[in-house]
């Protein structure tokens, strides 16, 4: 009798472990708000296709933990689906706050209903939708692309200023229909039209991806024989192609002049070894100011729709001089 006791005392412990053990799990979807009074933020992340990426979801994840803050994160892996089955789980468990970096700008309406109709306010981060519903969400926080393209271009049309012969431009494009390879894209054209000599001569998507910048320079390389400059859309296709132009039996930065977004350390690194000649910023430090915005929203505060980061530009020179202190 003693023996049946303890084996049923036992089992009785193994099962209030267990049931321990599925609450508050970040895959629960019925966990609701925190019990504790804690702001409950679900984060849906792009993916980790980049440094740029990697560094943006560390500042999150530190900032929420810094503000004492419950984090739901999710990483979309590149698909909108898995985007919109996120947003839907953190609508589910009841969450205070949504905030998404977008994979693609369009599609996002129906699901950004569903959280308005639940009371959760939701905050664009680094990318935006083209939804023309703005009551759909509070804010959209992160950089101006356009800008970043036009202050690309910008530099190519001074390095060519006076000079007549044709200048044979490659671009890899970011993701197709992602906010920043759109935008990236349009304030580039926009600049070079200040030199007609400036032409766009390939422009291809390398996907934000190291190994895909470097396939699609290999392929470019190939057909096309004449090129004087590459404009990559980030570092890291930037970083692809370099690979590319070297296996090519050519020197990065001289023969061909190179143009990259972002400034992680790689791509930083690479400017100040000569690799690369000019890099627009695009931080990705943003996880203090979105938990802000999410404490400012959940509050009930009127926050203002559009928040532009604060970046910079970078030359060979400055970036030597930024490499020792830079934070990602």
């Amino acid at each position: 009798m003693v023996r049946v006791k303890m084996m049923a005392a036992a089992l009785t412990g193994l099962l209030a472990v267990s049931a321990l053990a599925g609450c508050g799990g970040s895959d629960d979807t019925s966990s609701g708000s925190s019990g504790d009074g804690k702001l409950v933020l679900g984060f849906s992340q792009v993916g980790a296709e980049s440094g740029w990426r990697t560094a943006n979801t560390k500042s999150i994840q530190e900032a929420a933990a810094a503000a004492g803050y419950e984090l739901k994160f999710s990483d979309a892996q590149g698909k909108q689906e898995k985007q919109i089955e996120a947003i839907r789980s953190f609508i589910t468990q009841k969450v205070d706050v949504i905030a998404f970096s977008p994979v693609v700008t369009s599609g996002w309406d129906a699901v950004l209903k569903e959280a308005k109709d639940a009371d959760i306010p939701v905050i664009l981060t680094d990318r935006a939708v083209d939804s023309q519903d703005k009551s759909l969400y509070k804010t959209f926080l992160g950089s101006d692309f356009v800008k970043e393209g036009k202050e690309a271009g910008d530099w190519l049309v001074k390095q060519y200023e006076g000079k007549t012969d044709p200048v044979n431009v490659v671009e890899l494009e970011g993701t197709v229909g992602a906010a920043p390879a759109i935008d990236r894209k349009k304030g580039f054209d926009e600049a070079i039209t200040a030199n007609p000599n400036i032409k766009v001569v390939k422009s291809q998507s390398g996907n934000f991806t190291r190994a895909e910048g470097k396939t699609v320079m290999e392929g470019i390389l190939q057909s096309t024989p004449k090129i004087d400059v590459l404009y990559a859309h980030n570092d890291d296709m930037g970083l692809g192609a370099i690979e590319a132009i070297e296996a090519a039996g050519k020197k990065p930065g001289t023969d061909i002049k190179i143009i990259t977004v972002d400034a992680v350390k790689d791509g930083m690194t690479a400017l100040s070894e000569g690799k690369i000649n000019y890099i627009v910023e695009c931080s990705p430090l943003l996880g203090p100011q979105l938990m802000d915005l999410a404490k400012k929203v959940k509050a009930g505060e009127t926050v203002e729709p559009r928040i532009l980061t604060e970046e910079t530009t970078f030359t060979q020179e400055q970036a030597k001089a930024a490499l020792p202190d830079r934070k990602y």
